[in-house]
């Protein structure tokens, strides 16, 4: 199945032209994806598929004391899943952008079009940092404060909070943790939606938005930081935020996408 507005052939090499952005193309890319919000609400979508996955996870949490230690790891990684999650709507805001028809029936074009086996390679990339990241986060646990028992969730928050062990926990977890996140986010900041755009091989759509975060360091761990302070802000509202927040997020990251890189419409004359 082809993609309809495919945006051509894939360049022999990696040498795409990467443009200079700043803070004001983060509010313009938020702007431009509250209105693709606004004009195609996706807050239905995180009802049918978010909350039953919250609701598993507080289930598990709740009949199993022994996985305490992993539920903030869980939680914070699973902003690395974030850009594969939005994939859909990066699909639906080029679709759009095009003047195609942009309806839910496209969500997944992404993983069924010409780059599906590329977008599934990434995503599986994406899922083993993951799996990383709680690997290394549970060693952590086990050698900081592993001889304390997990009784219940009171317990254990308090052992963490009031113990060497616990901050020593913290402090190393966090910057461990911070490193998981900015190498994510520099591979991942628009690869995925060049991905949805193009049909480039993985390690060109790595390198280029590798290219992206070198080129452009400040904008991109400022666009990183209002990633996560929007996705807590939509957590913190008992999750029903993240119904907003998650299909803005979407769709400004595609925008983002389009500002960051010179992209064969660009060069022929076509929208941006």
């Amino acid at each position: 199945m082809a993609l309809a507005g495919y945006a051509g052939v894939a360049p022999a090499t990696d040498d795409i032209e990467i443009r200079t952005i700043g803070v004001a193309d983060l509010r313009l890319a938020l702007a431009q994806g509250w209105r693709n919000f606004t004009e195609r609400r996706g807050d239905l979508l995180f009802v049918v598929v978010i909350y039953p996955v919250v609701a598993l996870l507080a289930a598990l949490v709740t009949s199993n004391v022994s996985i305490l230690p992993l539920v903030v790891p869980v939680a914070a990684g699973a902003m690395l899943l974030g850009p594969p999650l939005a994939s859909g709507f990066y699909e639906l805001a080029r679709r759009r952008q095009l003047g195609l028809d942009s309806g839910w029936s496209h969500f997944l074009d992404g993983y069924r079009g010409p780059t599906a086996e590329t977008m599934m390679a990434l995503t599986s990339v994406v899922a083993v940092l993951f799996l990383a990241w709680l690997m290394v986060a549970w060693l952590i646990f086990a050698a900081t404060m592993g001889s304390v028992p997990v009784t219940d969730p009171i317990a254990f928050v308090r052992a963490v909070m009031s113990t060497p062990a616990g901050w020593q926990m913290i402090i190393v977890g966090n910057l461990v943790g911070l490193g998981f996140a900015v190498v994510t986010l520099a591979m991942t900041v628009i690869s995925f939606p060049m991905l949805i755009d193009r049909p480039v091989g993985l390690a060109v759509a790595i390198r280029t938005s590798v290219r992206v975060t070198v080129k452009n360091p400040a904008t991109v761990a400022v666009w990183g930081l209002t990633v996560v302070a929007l996705l807590v802000l939509g957590a913190i509202t008992a999750f029903v935020g993240l119904g907003v927040a998650l299909p803005v997020l979407g769709y400004a990251s595609w925008h983002l996408y389009d500002l960051a890189v010179v992209r064969p419409h660009d060069l022929t004359g076509g929208l941006r």
